[in-house]
Parts: C-alpha cells; sequence; structure tokens
C-alpha cells in the first residue's frame, strides 16, 4: 500500500512540475518585478531549479518502476533536500517578509508549496534506507548553485537592478556576508536531509521488525 502511495506522490511531483514549468513560461512578468523575471529566465532561480531536480528525479522513479537502487536512493534524499531549503526559506523567510500569498501566486504554488511538500513525504515513505554519510551529498547541489552565483557576480559584477546578477541580494554585505550566508544554506540542507533520513529510517523501523 505505501509503495502505491509513493509512485502517486512521484505521478503528483511530475504533474507539479509541468504545470508549474508552463505557468512559468506563458506568465506576462518582467525583470523589474520582485524574485520574478519573465519566462525561461526564472531558470536562474533556486527555487526552479531545485523543483526540476525533484520532478526529474520522479519521473526516473517512475521510469525504473518504482525500484529505487542506491544511486537513486541518493539521489532522492538531495532532491528531497533541495525543495526542502525552498520551502523553509519562502516560508520562514521570505513569506514574512513578503507576504505568504505573495509568494505562492501562480507557478509559485507548485515550486513554493506543493512539489516540496511532496518531495519530502515522498523520501520519508520510501521503503528503502540510506546510510548517514550519504547525507553530506544531498548539499551538493546547493553548493554548486551558491558556486555559480558567486562566481557569476565575480565574474561579471553585480550589475545594475533590474539586470542584476545578485537577484537574491547577498552581496550587498559583501563577499564575506555572501559567503556565510551560502554556508549557512548549505549546512541548513545537510541539516534536512539528516531530518528526512531520519523520519525515512522511523517509518522503515516498524516494517523492518516484523
Amino acid at each position: 500500500m505505501r509503495k502505491k502511495v509513493v509512485i502517486v506522490l512521484n505521478i503528483l511531483m511530475v504533474i507539479c512540475l509541468v504545470t508549474g514549468l508552463g505557468i512559468m513560461v506563458l506568465r506576462s512578468g518582467s525583470e523589474g518585478e520582485l524574485l520574478t523575471s519573465s519566462g525561461w529566465a526564472n531558470l536562474k532561480y533556486y527555487t526552479v531549479l531545485s523543483n526540476i531536480f525533484c520532478g526529474v528525479i520522479a519521473a526516473v522513479f517512475l521510469i525504473l518502476r518504482g525500484k529505487t537502487p542506491g544511486w537513486l536512493m541518493t539521489l532522492k534524499l538531495a532532491a528531497a533536500a533541495s525543495v526542502a531549503v525552498t520551502f523553509l526559506v519562502v516560508a520562514c523567510f521570505l513569506g514574512v517578509l513578503y507576504g505568504h500569498r505573495y509568494m505562492y501566486l501562480g507557478s509559485n504554488l507548485f515550486f513554493h508549496l506543493i512539489l516540496p511538500v511532496l518531495g519530502m513525504i515522498d523520501f520519508c515513505l520510501l521503503e528503502e534506507t540510506i546510510s548517514f554519510r550519504k547525507t553530506f551529498f544531498a548539499s551538493i547541489p546547493t553548493l554548486l548553485y551558491g558556486c555559480v552565483y558567486l562566481g557569476n557576480i565575480l565574474i561579471n559584477g553585480t550589475g545594475e537592478w533590474p539586470n542584476t546578477n545578485d537577484w537574491y541580494g547577498f552581496y550587498r554585505w559583501g563577499l564575506g556576508g555572501a559567503l556565510v550566508i551560502f554556508a549557512a544554506i548549505v549546512l541548513i540542507s545537510w541539516g534536512v536531509a539528516c531530518l528526512l533520513r531520519f523520519i525515512n529510517l522511523r517509518v522503515n523501523r516498524p516494517a523492518k521488525n516484523q
């Protein structure tokens, strides 16, 4: 029964990704709007990339007919941790600053809320477990994004709003401040991965003891 639920969750994640991307591409946003761009330009945001990552891994899971070899479990955890970071940053930080209603409009309803929640629940319900050392791999996508984000600023400069390379505004405190912020986010992604692994182990413990 649980495996069927997980399959349904993965189908829903793929549907949410396709729907969110469709709304994102067709929307008439502009570069001047807060934390939004027009069409495919939104691919620069961690939110969109983390959701694409999670949705693609869900599609791979379905292609493999629900099988989760070790490499896929690692990617599942990395994807769940990535969208969890998106969910937490929006719910606890951006939503407080700009209003939660604004944060869940249009494609953001899928990318900030629905798909991340599905991704976290999905990993917790998987019938396979993962070793602790693999939780460190879950932070790699966030680390890579931070390196590209800061690297782009160092090479091309911050630019002027709305055509800025510092669309999150982390560089306003200088390189040191930006490094501290991204280090904290990477640590959060690892902490979330550890929490998801813990819940997954707790869910699987009764079944393994039977």
